[in-house]
């Protein structure tokens, strides 16, 4: 069983990318400028939107963070977002989810300028990705991608299950690994929290991407003999062996289905550090098309 080493793989992605921001300062270049908008303070938002600031300063990019109040009303929000769209000094900008209840999401995302669209979740990007144009694919998809691609695994004409049908994973990764790709080229089946036999299904899978959102869900005897297992899930589970009360668990009961894997992701260290990895490929991106 080979653990797929998101951490190893995402400071592999960041020392390439530092190199080329090194080639672009010596050559008198613009260096690439991300900014992440969080609004209110929640804790988990909180520690994501630091920890990609950080990653910015390890790799030589220009960060912005903008904290808005809890209060901030959807108008006000709308109108950073604009702010942000007409700076030509930012390249790609983020908004952490999720947002306070008085303000639509979906404005939000339909708000910022898919030339700017980082995250890969405008509906032109995804409408591009959908065809296989060249966009911003979502971080976390795109994560999964790269770390399947650097470990060799092969997915052309496997059964891939993927558990859950978000627009953020479930969805656009079904429909990454069905395309021509390297990582690609599978068959694909979506299934979520109303699918029957779904432990039929899965059993079916040679890999099986979990983002289903239910805390050690996919258990051993769900899976056959060297399944590949990528975990996109992230819980906290209350232990009291632990200092601080709880351990951080994903959507597979990793014990159970890591004996039968072939390869596997853990949590935490596997697709949650190659999603800032790639959301910084996707802001080098952005920079290299302004020009």
């Amino acid at each position: 069983m080979t653990i797929l080493d998101g951490k190893k793989v995402s400071n592999d992605i960041k020392e390439e990318i530092a190199d080329h921001v090194k080639s672009m300062v010596s050559k008198g270049q613009k260096v690439p400028h991300l900014a992440a908008v969080l609004v209110g303070s929640d804790g988990a938002s909180m520690t994501y939107v630091n920890a990609k600031v950080k990653a910015c300063e390890r790799i030589g990019f220009n960060s912005t963070l903008i904290e808005l109040p809890e209060y901030t009303t959807e108008e006000e929000l709308l109108e950073k977002i604009n702010d942000l769209n007409t700076d030509d000094d930012i390249d790609g900008f983020i908004v952490q989810l999720p947002l306070p209840d008085q303000i639509d999401e979906q404005k939000v995302l339909m708000a910022v300028d898919p030339d700017k669209d980082v995250d890969g979740f405008h509906p032109v990007n995804v409408g591009k990705m959908a065809l296989d144009l060249p966009t911003f694919l979502p971080a976390t998809p795109y994560g999964i991608l790269e770390l399947l691609e650097r470990y060799q695994v092969e997915t052309s004409g496997k059964n891939v299950v993927v558990m859950g049908r978000s627009h953020i994973v479930g969805r656009p990764m079904s429909i990454l690994m069905s395309q021509k790709r390297s990582a690609g080229d599978a068959t694909v089946t979506v299934v979520h929290s109303r699918t029957k036999n779904l432990p039929e299904i899965t059993k079916q899978a040679d890999i099986i991407v979990a983002a289903i959102g239910i805390s050690e869900f996919l258990t051993g005897d769900m899976v056959k003999e060297d399944v590949v297992v990528i975990d996109v899930g992230i819980t906290r589970v209350p232990d009291a062996t632990k200092k601080n009360g709880y351990r951080l668990a994903g959507d597979v009961e990793f014990e159970s289905v890591s004996k039968k894997a072939s390869y596997i992701t853990p949590v935490p260290g596997g697709v949650g550090p190659m999603t800032i990895a790639m959301l910084l490929k996707n802001t080098l991106l952005a920079r290299e098309r302004h020009g």
